[in-house]
């Protein structure tokens, strides 16, 4: 049986859209006389569609599409489509189903339903869809396909050695069943190491069961999710068949049961996996929430000269902009620094300076709140840039991209309606240490970032002789001890266990307890870990936490 794995970029809502990348993709493998062409979870209407699935006349219009492709089929002799939709429940609950549907010369042959909807982290399918009662293999060309759905292949006992999540085990259910191919439709986001993680997943499936395993993912941003592609066929050994293109669009064709044509795999290594990640979801937030072009401040320092690199990659050099906005205390070296990006990337900049704003707005204040300077002052000029940021994009119609790392939105090291300012947080979910790696990899092939932004203290420069390190812990220790809090969810007591200074830990921890309130208010960040500052972590705002430590 030829199969091809149609990894596809849709955008949420898009039903006309993705019908037409659907019907180009099925026009495609009959082309290459496949037998049976299957797309990812949802690939009808994108995932995550969240509560568009409570809006009765979207489920509507998404049957309309099915019955579409279901039309189409009939052009296609000999071509199977297995495709991803929400489909109607008659069981009592949840009015959906999360469906796998097997089209074939204009009728439907199959329809069969997620079994296991998560509702951790950045998932909630709880919340719109029933599921499955049962499934049972599929009877399609010679072949009993045992098809399943994104998070029905991941109860498994090596990936959750504490205690399995769920009761059942759809794949071993299917392969009891006698499934002679295995299939899973799915949407699974990216984060850094995931893609060993899924290879490790499949290849045990079917080393476990002596039976070929397809995998098919969805590819492309999403708001704050990036989904990586990275599709994968792997025969009854575990040995992969065929594999598609990681962060892009790909249709991969090739035959399940070719003896020993078995192809080497390995996962991309991690930075330049991240690289490519936040790229993507950078170019994709922008492209479907209707922008072409982007904005960004440029202090001179390492985030703001990452993130510009990143758009420049994402969007090309002449659609992005940048502001230099420097006060009387911004070093003659961080303007610099700052032009000097600029040329080297080829993108546009102004210079503006803020220094008399910021007088006017402290003669102004002084009469009414005075007092020595401190955190207000500083703020002011955070919050100066951010509004010039914006008004360039309501006149412009750029998006604001913000700059600030995970290090510094933990500890709330960043300034509420000024420097948090914009339509997306590109480095929310990227640690300040990663910064830096990811500042070096760009600058492999040529140097785009100035080498003295690589070499000098980080600085907000809101203040004369100023560091990061004189508010923060060391990067290199604080990027440790947020790992443990944020990604791990392990105590402050087990922290300090594991040889970290206490005080620090409890500096630490109260501090990222201390600034949920403005992570709330921040614009959406691009998730590259395991756990993000977004949907997936949701902490009550107004609480009283009592550590053991503190």
């Amino acid at each position: 049986m030829k199969i091809t794995m149609a990894q596809i970029n849709p955008t949420v809502g898009d039903l006309e859209g993705n019908f037409q990348v659907i019907t180009q993709a099925i026009a495609r493998a009959h082309q290459d006389q496949s037998d049976l062409i299957v797309f990812p979870e949802l690939a009808i209407i994108g995932y995550p569609p969240q509560d568009l699935m409570e809006r009765s006349w979207f489920v509507e219009d998404t049957r309309r599409y099915l019955d579409q492709v279901v039309a189409c089929s009939e052009r296609y002799a000999g071509l199977g489509i297995l495709i991803g939709v929400p489909t109607n429940s008659p069981e009592p609950g949840k009015a959906l189903y999360n469906s796998a549907v097997l089209i074939y010369h204009g009728d439907i042959l199959a329809e069969r339903h997620k079994s296991l909807l998560p509702s951790y982290d950045v998932f909630d399918e709880t919340r719109y869809f029933e599921p499955a009662l049962h499934n049972l293999p599929v009877n399609f060309k010679g072949e009993r396909l045992g098809i399943n759905i994104c998070e029905d292949a991941w109860n498994d006992l090596d990936f959750w050695p504490s205690r399995l999540p769920y009761r059942s085990d759809p794949i071993s259910k299917l392969a009891d069943a006698g499934a002679t191919v295995l299939i899973n439709l799915s949407a699974s986001p990216y984060h850094a190491g995931k893609e060993s993680l899924r290879y490790d997943l499949i290849s045990g499936h079917a080393r476990k069961h002596g039976i070929p395993f397809i995998y098919v993912n969805q590819v492309g941003g999403n708001d704050e999710l990036i989904f990586d592609g990275h599709s994968l066929a792997v025969d009854g050994f575990g040995e992969v068949l065929a594999f598609a293109a990681g962060f892009e669009a790909d249709l991969v064709t090739f035959d399940v049961h070719t003896a020993g044509r078995t192809l080497r795999y390995m996962p991309e290594e991690e930075i330049p996996s991240i690289y490519k990640a936040l790229v993507l979801g950078l170019r994709d937030y922008v492209h479907k929430s209707g922008f072409k072009k982007a904005i960004l401040g440029l202090s001179g320092g390492i985030d703001s000269s990452l993130t510009a690199c990143l758009a420049v990659a994402a969007l090309g050099q002449s659609n992005v902009l940048g502001l230099a906005m420097p006060s009387q205390y911004s070093s003659p070296a961080s303007l610099e620094d700052a032009l000097a990006l600029a040329q080297n990337l080829g993108i546009a900049i102004h210079t503006i300076p803020i220094s008399g704003v910021l007088q006017s707005y402290l003669d102004t204040l002084s009469p009414h709140i005075g007092g020595p300077y401190d955190t207000t002052e500083e703020n002011i000029q955070a919050r100066i840039r951010g509004n010039y940021l914006m008004a360039f994009s309501n006149k412009l119609g750029h998006l604001v991209l913000s700059t600030g790392n995970k290090s510094e939105i933990a500890m709330g090291y960043c300034t509420l309606y000024g420097d948090m300012s914009g339509g997306l947080s590109v480095l929310a979910d990227v640690p300040k240490t990663m910064v830096y790696e990811l500042s070096r990899f760009c600058n492999r092939h040529t140097e785009l970032i100035p080498a003295r932004v690589l070499t000098k203290a980080p600085s907000a420069e809101l203040r004369f002789d100023q560091t990061d390190q004189d508010t923060l812990p060391p990067y290199e220790i604080l990027d440790q001890i947020l790992h443990f809090y944020i990604e791990q969810g392990e105590s402050a007591s087990g922290i300090v266990s594991r040889g970290f200074d206490e005080a620090m830990v409890k500096q630490i921890v109260a501090g990222v307890d201390r600034n949920e309130y403005k992570r709330r208010q921040a614009a959406p960040g691009l998730k590259v870990t395991s756990k993000a500052f977004g949907s997936g972590r949701r902490m009550p705002i107004a609480a009283r936490l009592r550590h053991p430590l503190l």
